[in-house]
């Protein structure tokens, strides 16, 4: 990449931001983008080492990148491709909020489901996520990861920010990963750098005041609001912050940040944010900020009554015994699909099934047909999942990626009816055993189509 290749206009701008560093700035983008991902808590496997992320507990630098597609555990849910300095929101979560407290927290522009993901991580598991995108294709890409990740206490949903509105002082975290210009991406994203302009900035920025007002009143009085962009520009960045002061009194919060890590912190009008240059973290472009609301916020009243249809008495006795802390979830029967989520947040969760547009909430477990309770997939990769209760059927890696690709295996255990799938101890999905045949279960959507 020559210079030429930047937008005159940007190349200006950052010049006279950078000064002597912009040669440093420049050369980053010369050397190839850093690989990195971040291991579930429950999923990873021990064994792999890998160079930690400084500020994310869970991330790691990869010294190459690998086939993710042919990576069994990928499948399962025991990691996800992130870029390293979107990690920090840990941090912002963490130094600012009590993730030991049941809290309700939105993920407000979620898709494909990084921090989404984080955040099920780092949040209690007595919380509830909402994550959101508005996007319908996206949406759906975004409950696939979810599911993937295997979490109960979280809802996807499809909805304008506009929406929220209706769920006044409902959230204690709204996260704020807004549509930007993505300046910080020119070194990974061709597209990015072609679709760049000063006119683009401009509506982004727009935008983004835009979801931020139709958000603020879903946050309560005293709520933690982390905004975020994956850009350089402060029309986008410490405006926006200028403009939630002015307009929602909203207060600055300060975070610890370790000079070794090379984040730079600014400061304008009393609120500070966070920026990440390629030259100084091993990482791209990012900048984040966290904000608290102090002005009042009437809270919406959740109504009492349970309108969810309970899984019969014996269906729900053997539901329990395929998971963990049956006691501490509520399951329920949709049409004959049964699924779970946390008990305590059952007041929550109806609410929004009647408010917004859900794709998912909880867990599907099982389906009901002709009196037997088959398995779904989404329980395979349920961190709640009882692996006890099922035969396990490991596999090496070869197998393994054929029953991905949701091709027949060559063999046939001897224990009928339905197997886990595993590889390396880790969940892959189930199978049918039948006298002289195993079905795949695994969704036909999803199976691997690259040789």
């Amino acid at each position: 990449m020559t210079e030429d290749h930047f937008p005159p206009t940007f190349v200006k701008r950052m010049q006279a931001s950078l000064g002597h560093h912009w040669n440093d700035f420049f050369n980053a983008h010369q050397e190839p983008s850093t690989k990195s991902i971040r291991n579930s808590p429950f999923k990873h496997l021990k064994e792999i080492s890998a160079t930690p992320v400084p500020w994310a507990t869970y991330g790691r630098y990869l010294s190459e990148r690998p086939s993710f597609t042919l990576d069994p555990i990928f499948h399962a849910g025991s990691y996800y491709v992130q870029e390293a300095s979107s990690m920090f929101l840990e941090q912002a979560f963490t130094q600012t909020v009590d993730p030991h407290k049941a809290l309700n927290v939105l993920d407000l522009c979620a898709a494909p489901g990084g921090k989404s993901t984080h955040l099920l991580s780092l949040m209690n598991q007595d919380s509830l996520l909402v994550s959101n995108e508005v996007i319908q294709s996206r949406a759906s890409v975004l409950a696939e990861n979810i599911q993937k990740w295997g979490y109960c206490n979280v809802v996807t949903t499809n909805n304008d920010p506009r929406d929220f509105r209706r769920l006044e002082g409902f959230f204690d975290v709204v996260v704020v990963d807004a549509p930007c210009s993505g300046e910080g991406l020119f070194r990974k994203d061709a597209n990015a750098l072609k679709e760049w302009s000063e006119d683009n900035v401009a509506l982004c920025s727009q935008r983004q005041q835009r979801i931020l007002n139709d958000i603020w009143p879903s946050l309560k009085a005293g709520g933690i609001l982390i905004y975020s962009t994956c850009t350089y520009n402060e029309s986008e960045n410490e405006q926006n912050l200028k403009w939630l002061k002015d307009e929602f009194q909203a207060e600055s919060i300060a975070l610890k940040v370790k000079d070794e890590w090379g984040i730079v912190e600014v400061e304008q009008n009393s609120m500070k944010g966070y920026r990440f240059f390629p030259h100084r973290v091993q990482g791209e472009g990012f900048f984040i900020s966290v904000v608290r609301k102090v002005n009042d916020q009437s809270e919406t009243r959740l109504h009492t009554k349970n309108t969810f249809a309970e899984a019969t008495t014996s269906v729900k006795s053997r539901l329990s015994e395929w998971i963990l802390q049956p006691e501490e979830k509520k399951i329920i029967n949709r049409n004959e699909r049964f699924q779970f989520f946390p008990r305590n947040k059952t007041q929550e969760i109806e609410f929004l099934a009647k408010t917004l547009h859900l794709l998912s909430a909880g867990t599907y477990m099982a389906t009901a047909k002709h009196e037997k309770l088959i398995p779904e997939h989404a329980l395979a990769l349920s961190i709640a999942l009882n692996t006890g209760q099922f035969p396990s059927i490991p596999l090496e890696k070869s197998d393994a990626l054929q029953y991905l690709r949701k091709n027949a295996l060559t063999f046939v255990p001897e224990k009928k009816g339905f197997g886990l799938i595993t590889y390396k101890n880790i969940p892959l999905g189930w199978v049918n055993v039948l006298d002289n045949r195993m079905n795949n279960l695994y969704p036909s959507e999803w199976r691997i189509r690259i040789r």
